[in-house]
């Protein structure tokens, strides 16, 4: 996925998706292990309150997006708030098709083969996150 500045004739509304491999060189190697350390952190964490407090209370803490944070921290302080804005936008479309992931699961996963179900629900996530990008693109415009 492309990262743009602020300011960038390519961040307009008209922008389109896109997937360069280049762009994961193009942080510093220490962005990285704050990413990591900051998510491995949240899962200790959440291993840590299943033990003591039960698997119930360490799965809304495996919930939380680790990484969401760190990430947008980081791309705030190098790309700009919009940026960072645009990134927790995208993430907020993923959570929205996630939802309907665990739908499709819950309501499939003991009726029909593990692989059909896993397949319908991942369907389910992209078709959903990507509607309602598509949705709001349109909609700003």
């Amino acid at each position: 996925m492309s990262a743009r500045r602020d300011g960038d004739p390519a961040s307009d509304d008209g922008r389109k998706v896109r997937l360069r491999l280049g762009e994961l060189r193009r942080p510093p190697m220490r962005d990285w292990v704050i990413r990591f350390a900051f998510g491995a952190g949240v899962s200790a964490l959440a291993g840590v309150v299943s033990v003591l407090a039960g698997p119930r209370a360490g799965g809304l803490f495996l919930a939380f997006p680790a990484i969401l944070l760190a990430s947008v921290t980081l791309v705030a302080k190098e790309e700009g708030a919009r940026q960072a804005a645009q990134d927790v936008a995208g993430a907020a479309f993923g959570t929205v098709g996630l939802y309907g992931f665990a739908v499709v699961v819950a309501l499939t996963v003991t009726v029909w083969p593990l692989w059909l179900s896993l397949t319908i629900a991942t369907l389910t996530w992209a078709a959903l996150s990507l509607a309602l990008y598509a949705t709001v693109t349109r909609l700003r415009r």
